[in-house]
């Protein structure tokens, strides 16, 4: 997995949007509530969307990261060295198969 990391620029990408809901919450709970009640008023409301970007920030890193993973099961680089292992078994297949029916003779 050394190879595979995400960065925070990517996260900051996919979570945008997010983001801006999370603000467009805070914002109406802070503006709905009553002067002289305004933490008492919004404090749950924004707790409850802060809960909700933070599981889906961490959904959407995982989400990240695996793609990433899955891309690298499916790269050129890795079917070459897939394709360089089995030649290589091929290879030695042939050999033993040599060596077998030089015994038989």
């Amino acid at each position: 997995m050394q190879g595979q990391r995400i960065t925070a620029e990517e996260l900051v990408v996919e979570l945008q949007g997010d983001l801006k809901a999370l603000a467009e919450k805070m914002a109406a709970a802070i503006n709905k509530a009553k002067l002289g009640r305004i933490i008492a008023d919004s404090e749950e409301p924004v707790r409850d969307a802060h809960a909700v970007f933070r599981q889906q920030a961490y959904q959407k890193a995982i989400d990240l990261l695996s793609q990433r993973l899955t891309q690298g099961d499916f790269s050129p680089s890795a079917h070459s060295a897939a394709g360089h292992v089995e030649e290589q078994g091929a290879s030695e297949n042939h050999a033993h198969q040599r060596q077998r029916r030089a015994r038989r003779r």
